[in-house]
């Protein structure tokens, strides 16, 4: 009896630990919350509301949303990463105006010419058994000819 093999089926889920909040979330959150009782403790309760939002909301975003079915943390690094790229790409000129004219100058050898080869047969030999085997005996090669 062959042995049978258990392929996984949704490996792109995260894993749920709270109803429908996943372990990413739920750090994000716990991080949030964190971040908030410091802000508690350091600002005035008119600044620390107003920080508490931006946390609160910066942290909503980047644990429930999601852009084209990524999560927001990953097009948010995108993002970045393409911020810190040039947008102009500029040639990196290592060779001189006049050895880039003698490049130029140079001409290429000519193209070798191509090695004859022998012609290919008429009829060959497996050919004439796999026509045999296909026909099933029908074809015969000796009574072509």
């Amino acid at each position: 009896m062959p042995d049978k093999f258990i392929v996984p089926q949704f490996i792109d889920t995260e894993d749920k630990i709270l109803g429908p909040i996943t372990v990413r979330q739920f750090l994000i959150c716990l991080g949030a919350v964190l971040v908030i009782f410091i802000e508690y403790k350091i600002f005035q309760f008119l600044y620390f509301i107003l920080f508490a939002v931006i946390t609160g909301g910066v942290a909503g975003v980047f644990a429930f949303v999601k852009i084209n079915g990524q999560p927001f943390h990953i097009f948010f690094i995108n993002v970045l990463q393409t911020r810190m790229r040039p947008p102009l790409r500029i040639w990196n000129k290592d060779k001189s105006d006049s050895e880039l004219r003698y490049y130029m100058g140079k001409k290429e050898a000519p193209p070798l010419p191509p090695t004859p080869g022998k012609a290919r047969p008429e009829s060959t030999r497996l050919r004439d058994l796999s026509l045999t085997v296909n026909t099933g005996g029908v074809y015969n090669p000796e009574e072509e000819t």
